[in-house]
């Protein structure tokens, strides 16, 4: 494929990169960013290289133009990084952690020549303590890291050594921000936040490392004006009774700031105050419900990539510019699609009114069987009495491949609890390593039983989550109420207008091809009108457009993969999107 950039990779500096905080829900005044360059070897052993072939930038993965490498790690071969840093004299009873955003996939730790320890799965944060291991001065850190991508069952998303299609570049290594931070002897290790709207109260619960009971104090701000101070206990849940309390919508993203101290410690948080449930509506439909009141999902599928730097967008102005994009042409939410982003992406939709559908990173042996494309968009209607029971046919044959995945769901319901613009766990996506979905779903349920639950997103779904979920590319769409569950078209469209000067793809990939914007986006306003608008009294509270930019052979976006080109008509969409709403409310 050929090389484009987007307009943030073309202006990144070296020198300083993706330097935000990267734990807005947890923040102290202590960072210690480690991106920039390290050194880089790709050998066929995992033992330290004598020799560094040359430099990355971190934290690109090799594979992604930005990092400066551009070579593909093989299943076979370990990827090797090393760079030094400094630190001062360290203050009696303080300690220093190493924080690594996201590894894909194996990865050990090593500082100063002793082994920290590893890590397995390429989406989820780890730390280390290194203050028996660091020294004043100079140290120095390295990873060997290997990366099986589709050949094993762990978490991968879209990456496949055959990329191609709707399967995109593998990448491996460090991908998300790796940092530092002093932290005292007792410190708080994590926070767990519960709103309860409907009685304008908020739960609070905080972990400290050695899991000891001691003093917490809270204070809750609005805009800057302190509004309610709390006396509670670590370990316990702290239940708050918010003033004047305010809801977050997309229209109103309402956060509150939040500061919370121990006798040694202090980290500022925030938090809003939405529930999301399933209810029927006037005419006992049911209905997706925020804050008490029946709400339409207008979403749009939303992958993550970038041409110039593969899962890491080169800014934190790229992430932002996406939400934006999509929330001005009146979208409402993304399905973040077989992916984990980095915390601040979440953020960033939290503050700026944005609902977000999380999928869960399917894994898996990807195995090429064509049914697994053509039955959930061409007999759709025979899915529904399936089983997916059938290990082997579901990739999933072994039981280290089934418990590992429900291990991971439960680190990423554990890593992203807290973000208020999470609404919806996607569970399984297309049979893509699906297993036991009665069993799964049961067990994230139990895990969160505060969001709802997409268990099979245009698949063989076992009636046990909260929502019909159906993708539907190539027919008109005819919904029937469900008698128990919400309906969502959770894909569809995937509309492509191939403009080749700022694709990456030599040659056009969609479900329909127009030639130019105003073609596009007059089949797009009949899509809306004959598939969403005429199936919103059958029970449809939910939509997922494919997608919001092209992505390497894929050209269906409705911006160009650089950003650069928004190709449909924003007028256009911004009044089909309006009369939706409209047309939503009229039937509800």
């Amino acid at each position: 494929m050929k090389t484009i950039m987007t307009r943030w990779g073309k202006a990144l500096d070296p020198e300083h990169v993706l330097e935000d905080y990267p734990r807005p829900g947890m923040k102290r005044d202590s960072f210690l960013c480690l991106n920039g360059f390290w050194d880089i070897a790709i050998t066929g052993s995992s033992g330290f290289p004598e020799q560094y072939e040359g430099k990355i930038l971190v934290p690109f993965s090799p594979e992604a133009t930005l990092s400066g490498v551009n070579r593909i790690l093989k299943p076979d071969q370990y990827l090797h990084y090393r760079r030094s840093f400094t630190i001062g004299k360290m203050e009696s009873g303080e300690r220093l952690l190493l924080h690594f955003g996201a590894v894909d996939q194996t990865c050990v730790v090593y500082l100063n020549g002793r082994k920290l320890g590893e890590h397995t799965g390429g989406y989820w944060h780890f730390s280390f303590d290194i203050t028996e291991t660091v020294r004043e001065g100079d140290n120095l850190l390295q990873l060997v890291v290997q990366d099986h991508s589709d050949a094993s069952f762990y978490a991968r998303g879209k990456q496949s050594l055959e990329r191609g299609g709707m399967w995109y570049t593998p990448q491996s290594g460090i991908w998300q921000t790796v940092w530092m931070e002093y932290v005292p002897e007792k410190y708080m290790e994590a926070i767990s936040l519960n709103p309860d709207p409907e009685s304008d109260c908020l739960e609070v619960r905080v972990r400290m490392q050695d899991g000891k009971r001691v003093p917490l104090k809270i204070e809750v701000s609005l805009k800057d004006e302190v509004i309610l101070q709390a006396d509670g206990m670590t370990g316990d849940t702290v239940r708050l009774e918010i003033p004047a309390c305010q809801h977050w919508t997309p229209e109103t993203p309402v956060l509150y700031d939040m500061k919370l101290q121990t006798e040694q410690d202090e980290v500022s948080s925030y938090f809003a105050m939405r529930k999301i449930s399933l209810e029927r509506d006037s005419k006992g439909i049911f209905r997706l419900f925020l804050n008490g009141r029946a709400y339409f999902h207008n979403g749009i599928l939303d992958q993550g990539y970038y041409p110039d730097g593969l899962y890491t967008a080169p800014s934190d102005e790229a992430m932002v510019s996406d939400i934006l994009q999509m929330k001005e042409l009146g979208f409402n939410m993304l399905r973040k699609h077989a992916k984990i982003e980095p915390d601040r992406w979440y953020y960033h939709c939290d503050r700026l009114g944005m609902l977000v559908w999380q999928d869960m990173v399917n894994g898996g042996i990807r195995r090429k069987i064509p049914l697994q494309k053509a039955m959930p968009n061409l007999i759709p209607e025979h899915l529904g009495g399936s089983r997916d029971e059938n290990l082997r046919v579901f990739t999933r044959d072994t039981e280290e491949s089934r418990e590992t995945f429900v291990q991971e769901c439960a680190a990423t319901i554990q890593q992203l609890y807290s973000f208020p613009s999470i609404v919806v766990w996607t569970v399984f996506n297309e049979g893509w390593g699906e297993f036991e979905g009665c069993r799964v779903t049961k067990k994230i349920r139990k895990m969160d039983p505060s969001r709802l639950i997409d268990e099979a997103s245009g698949w063989v779904d076992q009636r046990r989550g909260d929502i019909s979920s159906i993708h539907n590319y190539f027919l008109p769409l005819m919904v029937k109420t469900d008698v128990d569950r919400c309906i969502a078209l959770s894909e569809f469209g995937g509309y492509s207008w191939f403009i080749q000067d700022h694709a990456q793809a030599e040659n056009e990939f969609g479900y329909r091809k127009y030639s130019n914007s105003a073609a596009l986006s007059s089949a797009i306003e009949r899509l809306w009108k004959r598939d969403v608008q005429g199936n919103l009294r059958n029970g449809l509270s939910a939509i997922v457009y494919t997608e919001v930019t092209d992505v390497e052979d894929e050209t269906n976006g409705l911006m160009t993969y650089d950003r650069e080109i928004l190709k449909v008509d924003k007028e256009v969409m911004c009044r089909i999107n309006r009369e939706l709403f409209e047309a939503f409310e009229r039937v509800i």
